[in-house]
């Protein structure tokens, strides 16, 4: 998340977040429950923090093959210490373990929390979290595909991000920005896809009394912006979620979605996610052909757009639909995903890009987040018509 802006009428400047560190491989790390886990190379990194790989601890190093990273920040910075709530309450292995058993699902794609705790070296203190390692994401995956994924497998994430996202709402957590970025292939199986970054997630329903619909000023400008559901300024719900995964599905099923030419503009894609909610039909006229639109798509959208705000989606329903779509086509869900270039598909440097009624066509480079789009357009996200309630 962006460090909060400047309150009105204070002289104080906004505190910056101090980047993280990188520790020599070697260094041990002691959780709150005692538990000494050992740091290996770093494998990733985060706009504020570091990831490393690691492994409980022996006099071994941690080799490539190692089955945990440990994601370390310093420990006034704030997004790890908010996707740690999440963690510690939604994802610890027994909790994963009895659901999947419970809903009969082969597998479930969350990652497993096994520890975490506070670490001080050289005078600093850094927060650091221990969680399953996993492998390549999605959005690289889009990509080598020439920015389209095939039908049968883009019907196949939906049902597996649906299961991730029963379960998460169930834990009283939305997350908030799902994107392929955000979605990551398993280590040692390429067929199992997990949701990561809970740096957003928030937390809906404490003690399973759902929060009041009213606008959160802290959470207004969450998000990535082309995928951002509408219901995001003022507070995300458990159809927030799933409006942004069918912005996604549609995404990976086109390659372009129809805003996707002024992301700079925040009211802009905004007005345009209304409208498609409006008339969902004329939205997937801009986005397939009258021979590749996916009826499927279209129903799952309607699907969603018909949820209350507080209303408890039908996972099933929507599990149904995707289903229809897979038989539609003649494939099912054998649980394999194949990544092979869809029909028709082109390099990225192909891609043609959305021209806007206007006449206009304007390429923007993607940016993260609706705050960063304010802070560089000067747009008042607070400015929106009422959108639903």
């Amino acid at each position: 998340m962006p460090p909060k802006a400047k309150a009105a009428g204070k002289g104080r400047a906004p505190a910056k977040r101090k980047l993280a560190e990188k520790f020599p491989a070697g260094e041990v790390l002691t959780d709150t429950g005692k538990k000494t886990w050992k740091l290996g190379d770093p494998v990733g990194q985060g706009g504020f923090g570091l990831i490393y790989l690691a492994q409980e601890n022996s006099s071994k190093s941690v080799g490539a093959d190692a089955q945990y990273v440990i994601k370390v920040e310093p420990s006034e910075n704030g997004p790890l210490f908010s996707e740690l709530k999440f963690y510690m309450r939604a994802a610890k292995p027994d909790l994963i373990q009895n659901w999947q058993r419970s809903h009969k699902l082969k597998s479930l794609g969350v990652p497993r929390y096994w520890g975490s705790g506070l670490h001080e070296k050289d005078g600093k203190k850094y927060r650091f979290m221990v969680i399953d390692r996993l492998g390549t994401d999605l959005q690289k995956k889009f990509e080598e595909c020439g920015r389209r994924f095939p039908r049968k497998l883009v019907l196949q994430l939906g049902l597996r991000v649906l299961d991730i996202l029963e379960y998460i709402h169930d834990h009283e957590y939305v997350h908030a920005d799902i994107k392929a970025s955000n979605l990551m292939l398993s280590h040692n199986d390429p067929n199992k896809v997990y949701l990561v970054d809970y740096g957003l997630a928030y937390r809906y329903a404490p003690d399973g009394v759902p929060k009041e619909y009213k606008e959160d000023p802290k959470r207004c400008h969450d998000g990535t912006i082309e995928f951002t559901s509408i219901d995001a300024h003022k507070g995300a719900c458990r159809r927030s979620d799933l409006e942004i995964l069918s912005y996604c599905m549609v995404q990976w099923l086109c390659g372009q979605l129809p805003w996707e030419d002024k992301l700079q503009d925040a009211l802009y894609v905004r007005d345009c996610k209304i409208r498609s909610q409006e008339n969902i039909s004329e939205f997937m006229d801009e986005c397939f052909t009258s021979q590749e639109k996916p009826d499927e798509l279209q129903r799952f959208m309607e699907e969603v757009r018909a949820l209350g705000y507080q209303e408890k989606p039908s996972y099933e329903k929507l599990r149904s639909i995707l289903r229809a779509g897979l038989k539609a086509i003649k494939a099912e869900d054998d649980f394999k995903l194949d990544f092979s270039p869809a029909n028709g598909a082109v390099s990225p440097a192909k891609v043609s890009k959305h021209v806007r009624r206007d006449g206009v066509c304007r390429q923007e480079h993607p940016i993260a987040s609706l705050s960063e789009a304010v802070k560089e357009g000067g747009v008042d996200v607070h400015r929106q018509s009422e959108g639903r309630p």
